[in-house]
């Protein structure tokens, strides 16, 4: 990756905030499209006690976001549910790369972990 600068960091947090966001790990059972939407699709994930629906603007980034069915990534799962393009989203998934105009990454979990299980 040439030519790219990493964005300057931003102003320190205090552990007391990080400690807000329940970020766990969750598998992605379905990915559909979500009509009238350009940038939106519509994710059921798995996390071992319940499933949630979790919108993402990733339409556009992936030309195959059918592909992230089956993966394992990590979600922050105690934001306000938010309704979007008429469906409601339960929370958020992590994805890099977007915010820095590289191919974006989902953030992949090492091995097989249970699902729910916290980010620390």
């Amino acid at each position: 990756m040439t030519g790219f600068a990493p964005a300057a960091i931003k102003p320190l947090a205090a552990m007391a905030d990080l400690d807000k966001l329940d970020i766990r790990v969750g598998s992605i059972e379905t990915v559909e499209n979500v009509e009238g939407s350009e940038k939106l699709v519509k994710l059921t994930v798995d996390f071992g006690d319940h499933k949630r629906t979790i919108l993402s603007g990733i339409k556009k980034e992936r030309p195959n976001f059918k592909e992230l069915v089956g993966k394992q990534t990590t979600f922050v799962v105690n934001l306000a549910p938010r309704r979007m393009a008429g469906l409601m989203s339960e929370g958020m998934l992590f994805d890099v790369g977007f915010a820095d105009g590289v191919d974006p990454s989902l953030l992949l979990v090492e091995k097989l972990t249970p699902n729910g299980t916290r980010a620390e």
